[in-house]
């Protein structure tokens, strides 16, 4: 039978059961540390996809067996040039020409659907870590794909950071936060933010560094932020919000999110955190972000590690999230192959 890459159907309850044990013994050899791949997501990726997403999955079978997959993201609201890939082969099946294939495949629906890019992640080494070995990251070499943005994985301790350094961080930050007020939300953005909350979430791509990544600024919108909230909540993702108000104006002018999958009460990803570039120098930045993790510790008391993403070149983020106490874990580029 040999090697075979087909598309992937949702209703096959077996091979969607391998895929998922795929995708956790490779994250058991690619980053131990970060925690279960949850099973909820997992799925409702395929079910729920964002807004402006059209997926295409396929597995690539050995003599009949799963042994790895592609899961392609191309884009039909921006960026329609571009497709988001992950690519992930069970690590006893390495080095077999799986990868290879299921890559050939997809540059192939790429095509298709008249793309020229393909963007993904591996993780990377960090500085004193030269010698180990990143698999993720010589495949993307050997296909052909550019380094485009480094990135770093930082991780906070919430045990060693402790409720009074916290409240000391957001009481220094309100010093020189004259005249903003904080404002709390579960998962939903209230109404009378949603413009204000859409707004900044669709200019992140112009604040956060995306080295030699061809991208484009997101549509975003009231109506498609619902959207997005839509497909985060098939998936299970309890959302913590803060955001900075402008007394005078009304306006919410920054904005800090933080999430827990459905399968984790200890573990949380630190999403945005963005202020309006008229609204800069008032420490709003820090203070959303200290206000909105003590928000969340507060209906999450089990939270013990938070990790979050940052540019390597995002000196003004890492500042902030070095002042709570997130500390180097991990590296990851960003690739990006031109077809």
């Amino acid at each position: 039978m040999g090697l075979t890459v087909t598309p992937f159907d949702p209703a096959d309850r077996p091979t969607l059961d391998a895929a998922y044990r795929i995708a956790e013994a490779a994250r058991t050899v690619d980053e131990p540390d970060l925690p279960p791949t949850c099973r909820r997501r997992f799925e409702a990726l395929l079910r729920h996809p964002m807004p402006g997403i059209e997926g295409r999955w396929v597995v690539a079978r050995l003599d009949g067996a799963p042994v790895g997959w592609l899961r392609l993201h191309l884009h039909t609201l921006e960026n329609t040039d571009n497709a988001s890939v992950e690519l992930v082969v069970h690590p006893a099946h390495r080095r077999r020409g799986i990868g290879r294939a299921l890559h050939e495949h997809g540059v192939r629906l790429l095509r298709e659907s008249g793309g020229k890019r393909l963007v993904g992640s591996t993780a990377a080494a960090l500085p004193g870590e030269e010698g180990r070995e990143f698999p993720g990251a010589a495949f993307a070499a050997a296909m052909g794909a550019k380094a485009a943005n480094v990135d770093v994985r930082r991780r906070l301790d919430v045990t060693a950071l402790g409720r009074h350094r916290l409240a000391a961080l957001s009481a220094d930050a309100r010093t020189a936060a004259t005249g903003y007020r904080t404002v709390h939300w579960r998962d939903h953005v209230p109404d009378g933010y949603a413009s204000d909350v859409a707004h900044l979430e669709g200019r992140l791509l112009l604040d956060a560094p995306m080295g030699e990544l061809e991208w484009e600024q997101q549509k975003m919108d009231a109506q498609r932020k619902r959207a997005v909230e839509r497909a985060l909540d098939a998936r299970g993702v309890r959302r913590y919000n803060t955001g900075a108000v402008h007394e005078a104006s009304g306006r919410l002018v920054g904005w800090s999110q933080l999430s827990l999958d459905a399968s984790s009460t200890e573990h949380a990803w630190q999403q945005i955190t963005i202020v309006d570039p008229g609204h800069r120098g008032h420490r709003l930045g820090l203070l959303c972000k200290a206000a909105n993790l003590a928000y969340a510790l507060g209906h999450e008391p089990a939270l013990r590690t938070v990790d979050t993403w940052n540019a390597a070149a995002n000196a003004h983020m890492i500042a902030i999230n070095e002042q709570l106490g997130f500390r180097l874990a991990a590296g990851s580029v960003d690739w990006q192959l031109t077809i």
